[in-house]
């Protein structure tokens, strides 16, 4: 029996004016001028967390965000990170959330909060070497990374074509 076709959403998040930060936008940008799978989306939503949200909404089987994530590590390092639902906690009744500076991780409460799912999540991550100062450059060590970056997302949008990839979350669910 043939594999059922999935749906993917690749998102680039982070603000393209705050140098490292752009590099979701970067990733995403070259992703467009490959050759996708079928069923695969890739959208830049920059700082329109929002936008993700009610993208996603729509329906996908899984989303892969790429982000920058101050892990610890040295600038321009990858890293992929998947989520666990429970680790996801809805929105508190009374909290407040700023519609205009949802970063990837509120996006994700906000959802669970209105009972939308994004499906299987998987973060791809660079260590960024700067993020708080105005520029539209990406530093060195991140320009460097683009491109790992994109071989990476191809390689894990190949895994989640495949039904293996969701095994864990529905024999949990």
């Amino acid at each position: 029996m043939p594999e059922r076709q999935r749906q993917i959403l690749v998102a680039g998040v982070g603000n393209s004016w705050l140098q490292d930060d752009g590099f979701g936008s970067a990733v995403v940008k070259r992703l467009g001028e490959l050759a996708l799978p079928e069923g695969v989306n890739v959208l830049d939503f920059g700082t329109g967390g929002l936008d993700l949200a009610y993208e996603v909404m729509r329906g996908y089987d899984a989303l892969l965000l790429v982000d920058v994530s101050k892990q610890g590590g040295e600038p321009g390092t990858l890293y992929v990170i998947d989520p666990r639902d429970e680790e996801i906690k809805p929105i508190d009744d009374g909290e407040t959330v700023n519609p205009h500076g949802m970063d990837p991780h509120t996006v994700l409460r906000f959802m669970k909060t209105v009972g939308g799912s994004p499906g299987k999540v998987t973060v791809i991550a660079c260590e960024p070497a700067e993020v708080e100062e105005m520029g539209l450059e990406l530093s060195p060590e991140v320009q460097a990374a683009v491109g790992k970056a994109v071989d990476l997302v191809i390689d894990t949008i190949a895994e989640l074509q495949k039904d293996e990839a969701y095994e864990d979350a529905e024999a949990e669910a």
